[in-house]
């Protein structure tokens, strides 16, 4: 499978050395990437080959991955307007919806239809990922399998039922890591309050949201039951969770899933304007 990648940026270099170490080979990838520092710096880590724009070659593929910023995508993709033969287009700029990346990757009144669109997250970057995919319904089979395996190099993945969801995949897992990094942020500081120093309350914070969450993994019970099987009664965690309660912890983070997914609508009508 020959894939090329527009835009050498952190997600696709993260993609690319995932990729290598679950057997793509080196030969069949290639990069167009404008800046002459990160074509050189992805041609010397993975030895593949990177350009400074598309030429006859690069045109050569069965994937073409978009990896540039959502801001800079209409500009990046009006060189091969029109040119594709076919390949399966995979789209891991936030907010973009198909419809618009079919209509500047196609030609006049003939937009391109083999499209994929992505979430990864952030983790991604260390192979621990989660991205949501959603196809158009040009694709086969065999075209939602070569996504998958491509985005499967960085974590696990989760298909979308319709395009809307993907605002909601944006708000819980495309933004989530900032939430998560932010609890973590809290309960340091309040590790700090009750008398550690700032390296102990940091890896109180670090290891204990990351053995929930592996334990939340592994496990075969919600994360409901878990946090039931905690919470003793009239313990300390049960004191806890009252005060998160009363609060409105729960409620105001679901709120602000819903603004985040909002948002991200409004995005995508912004950036999808010509």
């Amino acid at each position: 499978m020959k894939i090329t990648f527009l835009g050498g940026g952190n997600m696709a270099t993260a993609l690319i050395g995932g990729m290598l170490e679950r057997g793509f080979a080196a030969d069949d990838i290639q990069i167009v990437e404008l800046g002459e520092a990160a074509r050189a710096a992805l041609q010397q880590k993975f030895g593949v080959r990177a350009v400074a724009a598309f030429d006859e070659r690069a045109l050569v593929c069965e994937v073409l991955v978009l990896a540039v910023k959502p801001q800079q995508m209409k500009a990046a993709l009006a060189p091969i307007a029109g040119r594709l033969a076919g390949q399966l287009v995979i789209s891991i700029a936030a907010g973009l919806r198909l419809a618009d990346l079919g209509r500047w990757l196609g030609a006049p009144g003939v937009p391109h239809a083999r499209l994929v669109r992505c979430m990864p997250n952030t983790p991604a970057l260390i192979g621990a990922g989660v991205t949501g995919l959603y196809a158009d319904v040009a694709v086969d089979a065999a075209g939602r399998a070569a996504a998958e395996r491509i985005l499967a190099a960085v974590g696990s993945t989760v298909w979308a039922d319709a395009e809307a969801q993907m605002d909601a995949v944006t708000a819980i897992s495309g933004s989530g890591p900032a939430y998560v990094f932010h609890f973590i942020e809290a309960l340091e500081a309040a590790g700090r309050g009750l008398g550690f120093d700032e390296r102990a309350a940091r890896r109180l914070a670090i290891d204990t949201v990351l053995g929930a969450a592996k334990l939340a993994a592994a496990a075969d019970d919600s994360p409901a039951v878990l946090r039931q099987k905690v919470t003793s009664k009239g313990g300390t965690t049960e004191a806890a969770l009252a005060s998160l309660a009363a609060a409105g912890w729960h409620d105001e983070l679901v709120a602000a899933v819903d603004a985040a997914a909002a948002r991200g609508r409004a995005l995508g009508d912004e950036l999808g304007k010509d």
